[in-house]
């Protein structure tokens, strides 16, 4: 392995925690049992990140779509998420920078007002920016995007010619942060599931057959170190 304190020195990782599901019903235990275990991984990876001097971590906690699953899943989830909202507050000795990306709006009140109010507590950290993506879905943060920057051109605070990629960058939910240079997708998956679009046009992929619930800070030092493999041209030779 390269220098352990500077592999991952800047780096910016898009996390998509996926089996929780599947590891449950291996273990003959109910799925909500995997995504508890999932998120005490989540809490792990996040410190671990954050000691390895990773610049920003985009995890995907729970998408649009996941609202179609069984009322009890869905329950469980949020409660979960609730339980973060509250011990958030005692990692501010961390120095993170919290952003939740998606629409809070279908979240409960109380929800949406803790999220407020980590987001303006931490919006002054220095350290690692710990985006946590929920009700998220790539397609309709592009949508909300454009919507915003056509609201502009209608105040007449912009043209339309204006409008360009940076532009669109500055409309999403990560604008001022840099796209991740890596997806990693634990549990053998081989697709986005609709995350981070716009952001991944050039991040590479990297798959591991893995479930989220058994993922460790070791599996993280094996994505890393299969990125830092990588050759990225981005379009050139």
């Amino acid at each position: 392995m390269a220098d352990k304190e500077h592999f991952a020195q800047g780096l910016s990782i898009g996390i998509i925690m996926d089996g929780n599901g599947r590891w449950a019903k291996q273990r003959g235990l109910p799925r909500t049992a995997g995504h508890k275990r999932g998120a005490e991984v989540f809490q792990d990876i996040t410190r671990y990140c954050n000691e390895l001097g990773v610049e920003s971590v985009f995890f995907y906690a729970f998408s649009t779509e996941n609202w179609k699953r069984p009322f009890e899943e869905v329950s469980a989830i949020m409660k979960l998420f609730g339980e973060y909202l509250h011990k958030a507050f005692d990692y501010q000795k961390e120095n993170n920078r919290v952003v939740f990306m998606g629409d809070r709006t279908a979240l409960e009140p109380r929800y949406q007002s803790l999220m407020d109010e980590i987001e303006g507590k931490t919006q002054n950290n220095t350290g690692m920016t710990l985006n946590i993506a929920v009700n998220y879905g790539g397609r309709p943060e592009i949508v909300r995007a454009a919507r915003l920057l056509a609201e502009k051109v209608q105040r007449g605070e912009m043209s339309p010619e204006q409008i360009d990629e940076a532009a669109l960058s500055a409309a999403m939910y990560t604008r001022g942060q840099k796209d991740p240079d890596f997806i990693l997708r634990p549990s053998g998956e081989k697709r986005l599931s609709n995350f981070m679009l716009w952001q991944a046009a050039y991040s590479e992929m990297v798959e591991m057959d893995v479930l989220w619930p058994d993922f460790t800070r070791h599996d993280l030092d094996l994505a890393i170190e299969e990125f830092n493999r990588r050759s990225r041209r981005f379009g050139g030779l």
